[in-house]
C-alpha cells in the first residue's frame, strides 16, 4: 500500500507525508531539549537529513511506514512530525515531537488521536506501541488519553548512549464500527 498520498485534517491540523521539503524545518526544529527523549539525536548535517527524508519517503511508498509532518491549519505552520512505524508487523509503532513553540497547545495529541484513527480504518492489528521516558509526562499523558495502557516497564539506552527508565503503552484499536 502505497501511503506516500496520504493526508488526514482534523479541526486544527493538517497532516501531510514528511517528505524532503520539510527536511530543513526538520533540521531547524529537531533539537534538544525538544528531543532530548529521543532515540536519536538531531542530524550530524542537513545533507544527513535529507537522505534519511528520502529513505522514508520510499518507505511510505512500501507501505513500511506513516511519516507525517504536523500543519497548523490555518497558517500552514510546521509544527513537527508523528509516525507510525513498523505497519508490516503485527502491531505498529506510533511516536512524534513538536517543537518547543508548538508545545502546550494540545496539538500532540489532536496529531496522534488523527493518526490512530486512520490507523483503525485502513490496519489490521490489535494495539499500537506507544514507547516513552517515564520522565517525558507529556508523552505518557498523551499515550493515557488515547486509551493506552503501561504494557511493561524497563531501562532503555538510546542510540544517543543515555539511559532511561522507559513505559511501552499498548493504545488498543476500538472494534466499535
Amino acid at each position: 500500500m502505497d501511503l506516500s498520498k496520504v493526508q488526514i485534517e482534523t479541526e486544527r491540523l493538517r497532516l501531510v507525508p514528511g517528505t524532503v521539503d520539510f527536511a530543513e524545518q526538520i533540521f531547524l526544529e529537531y533539537r534538544d531539549p525538544v528531543i532530548q527523549y529521543m532515540n536519536y539525536g538531531p542530524p550530524e548535517s542537513l545533507e544527513v537529513l535529507t537522505k534519511r527524508m528520502k529513505d522514508r519517503e520510499t518507505e511510505m511508498k512500501e507501505g513500511v511506514q506513516l511519516f507525517m509532518a504536523i500543519l497548523l491549519k490555518e497558517t500552514n505552520e510546521f509544527l513537527g512530525c508523528m509516525a507510525l512505524e513498523d505497519l508490516k508487523e503485527e502491531n505498529p509503532e506510533m511516536g512524534g515531537w513538536l517543537k518547543k513553540s508548538a508545545h502546550g497547545h494540545g496539538y500532540g495529541r489532536e496529531a496522534a488521536a488523527a493518526l490512530k484513527q486512520w490507523a483503525e480504518e485502513h490496519l489490521k492489528y490489535d494495539h499500537i506501541l506507544w514507547p516513552c521516558a517515564v520522565a517525558n509526562l507529556a508523552s505518557c499523558k498523551l499515550a493515557e488519553s488515547l486509551g493506552g495502557k503501561v504494557h511493561r516497564e524497563y531501562e532503555k539506552t538510546t542510540a544517543r548512549g543515555t539511559t532511561w527508565p522507559f513505559k511501552d503503552y499498548w493504545i488498543p484499536k476500538n472494534d466499535e464500527k
